[in-house]
């Protein structure tokens, strides 16, 4: 149940206006017409008021997903930053690695009840995930597994709810 307080504080942001998300997948494999991530968070984005800044694809290499970053972190347009994909522990997942590094604030809050709602799901294998968010230069950036289900599971139950009130946060005073 959410404090008085924090339903205060989703209300102000709400009134802020529509959040603008860029959605970058991290894969080797995917292609514009097979990543059915950025699709489906392409269609929620604006299906909930929002703006859809961009969506790209960079293979997981640290280089590359460093550079998305520092590229959208540099865009003052883009308010909060969606990764999918190497967020586990194979020695192609990298995304976490980037990401970690560079978090001024984490918010380990996310990938803790992330990798419990995957648990509710789908058991056990849900530790594997190195799911994350934190605050990069003013920038919310939050990093899901590449599974469509997690990316419906991560926006329908954690981003989708408190995608406004994240990007309030980083303006108010």
């Amino acid at each position: 149940m959410a404090s008085t307080s924090s339903k205060k504080h989703q209300k102000l942001a709400a009134q802020r206006g529509p959040v603008t998300v860029a959605v970058v997948t991290v894969s080797d494999s995917r292609t514009p017409k097979t990543d059915a991530n950025a699709a489906y968070l392409s269609e929620a984005i604006q299906e909930s008021g929002n703006v859809l800044h961009s969506i790209r694809i960079v293979p997981d290499e640290p280089s590359l997903v460093s550079a998305a970053l520092d590229e959208l972190c540099a865009t003052t347009a883009v308010q909060v930053i969606l990764f999918n994909g190497g967020t586990g522990i194979s020695r192609r997942d990298r995304t976490y690695d980037v990401l970690s590094t560079r978090f001024e604030k984490e918010l380990t809050g996310f990938g803790e009840i992330f990798r419990m709602l995957s648990y509710e799901e789908i058991g056990a294998a849900a530790m594997l995930s190195r799911a994350s968010a934190g605050v990069i230069e003013g920038t919310v950036v939050v990093s899901t597994p590449g599974s469509p289900g997690a990316v419906r599971l991560a926006w329908k139950s954690l981003l989708g709810p408190e995608l406004a009130h994240m990007a309030w946060e980083m303006v108010r005073d």
